[in-house]
């Protein structure tokens, strides 16, 4: 392959935008922090939005949506959120040529709009569970903006749910990080998560617990790729979310609120991607078979189709290219880019023999296949290459995991990687020190892996690591 990309091992952040560019898949907007997605970069955000709303669906909540424009008193409701998010607010104080007699904030997230609704709609224990998403934009004004991982507009899905005690509001934000989250990231997009606990210092504005799922990239870098929080009843006795108990007392719920974005695109992009460009596990591609037309020949476009119409009966997402006006190399170089799984190549002189060539994405082989055979052959590879690049995220993040006993050591071992080290170890003061030196605490977890419900339980490990 021609050499279209910065090489990672070179300048990691290069490689990152020279693939965006590269393949399409999104540019900057107008307006600085803003990006446009591209149809490339969009179809695989439609795959995830699709898989994710799936997931959510079955856990019970519905979907609805809410204003953009939030008045900016709800937001001071709840001091300690307003004061998490006032340095990322954007503030509309002008509409129709006239100043507003109330200032409107452009929503960052939707909590204080849906907790007012939320007060409308629950009266009695009747009412509860009351499970509700949405997918929106949201608006944070970023100040150091990168496509997909941090910009000023971006798009997402926000879950926000109420209940009438403390255990079930804690059951369903977990039900959610495992059953909808940790799902989709670790057997649809093959990223292999640590799920626990942020700390105190790392918690959600206005939440009494925050689970997130963290990703290793193909830097040692960690990326947050989802995050879950208990809300306790804090938003709730800011907007009077209350309900008539079956006693016949006035009792105010418990909340959550949950979220992904297209962050997980970015995240995908780091994790999967090589020096040639993207790897999109298959389960996720938007096109998972790609024939190629090689250059015209007798019988050659009528086998490319037919192949295409065999796949797609076997329940295969395919595209046909039969472009022969545009050189073959420079076709192959884009699907390479764009990440596609398999490509099935069609040329006179293998057609000839009667075979195609089956080309994997993840390890780059190239297998002359009898046409009879093409089907089963990448049915094969889109199953095993599934697994394989979720097997090689695993060991790679394995293999950049390091075990220390001492902060100094964690902060050291977080120059190329990850440092797993005694919570004890580490502590408030030590996490500050730790967030001096751009590293941090990305989550806390019990010996044997599983979600502590508080920082103060015993014998808690953290990681460590750099972040986007």
């Amino acid at each position: 392959m021609a050499r279209v990309l910065t090489p990672r091992a070179e300048d990691f952040p290069r490689w990152y935008q020279d693939l965006i560019a590269k393949a399409k898949l999104a540019d900057n907007g107008p307006v600085r922090g803003t990006m446009v997605i591209r149809p490339a970069g969009y179809a695989i955000w439609e795959r995830m939005q699709a898989e994710m709303d799936d997931r959510i669906k079955a856990a019970g909540a519905e979907n609805a949506y809410f204003p953009l424009f939030i008045p900016e008193s709800y937001l001071k409701r709840e001091a300690e959120h307003v004061e998490g998010f006032s340095p990322e607010l954007a503030v509309v104080t002008h509409g129709g040529g006239k100043q507003l007699a109330e200032p409107v904030v452009v929503r960052p997230t939707s909590e204080t709009v849906i907790g007012e609704f939320m007060a409308k709609w629950i009266d009695s224990y009747r009412d509860l569970p009351l499970l509700l998403n949405q997918w929106a934009n949201v608006v944070r004004w970023e100040l150091r903006p990168r496509v997909f991982l941090r910009t000023s507009e971006f798009l997402w899905q926000e879950g926000h749910t109420a209940h009438a005690t403390r255990e079930d509001a804690r059951a369903y934000a977990r039900k959610i990080l495992h059953e909808a989250y940790e799902d989709l990231m670790v057997n649809v997009l093959g990223i292999p998560v640590v799920v626990g606990l942020k700390t105190a210092r790392e918690r959600f504005a206005g939440a009494t617990a925050t689970y997130t799922c963290e990703g290793m990239m193909g830097d040692g870098k960690a990326l947050q790729l989802g995050t879950s929080h208990e809300l306790g009843q804090n938003f709730a006795k800011a907007f009077d979310i209350a309900y008539s108990s079956a006693e016949g007392g006035r009792e105010h719920a418990w909340t959550t609120s949950w979220g992904t974005s297209t962050r997980m695109l970015g995240g995908l992009i780091m994790c999967h991607g090589d020096d040639n460009g993207l790897r999109v596990p298959p389960k996720l591609a938007p096109v998972q078979a790609y024939v190629m037309v090689v250059k015209d020949g007798e019988g050659v476009g009528e086998a490319a189709a037919k192949l295409r119409d065999a796949l797609r009966d076997a329940g295969v997402r395919v595209a046909l290219d039969d472009r022969t006006d545009t050189p073959f190399g420079r076709r192959a170089v884009d699907a390479e880019l764009r990440g596609y799984p398999v490509r099935v190549e069609v040329g006179p002189r293998d057609l000839a023999s009667g075979n195609a060539v089956v080309v994997r994405r993840t390890d780059g082989s190239k297998v002359p296949t009898p046409v009879a055979d093409v089907v089963g052959a990448v049915l094969a590879a889109l199953d095993a290459d599934q697994q394989a690049l979720h097997d090689q995220a695993l060991a790679f993040r394995q293999s950049r995991t390091v075990d220390v006993a001492t902060l100094d050591e964690a902060i050291e071992a977080a120059a190329t990687g990850w440092a797993r080290v005694p919570w004890a170890a580490v502590g408030v003061e030590g996490e500050a020190k730790a967030n001096a030196q751009g590293v941090t605490v990305r989550c806390l977890l019990r010996a044997d892996g599983s979600v502590p419900d508080s920082e103060d339980e015993p014998d808690l490990t953290t990681i460590l690591a750099r972040a986007y």
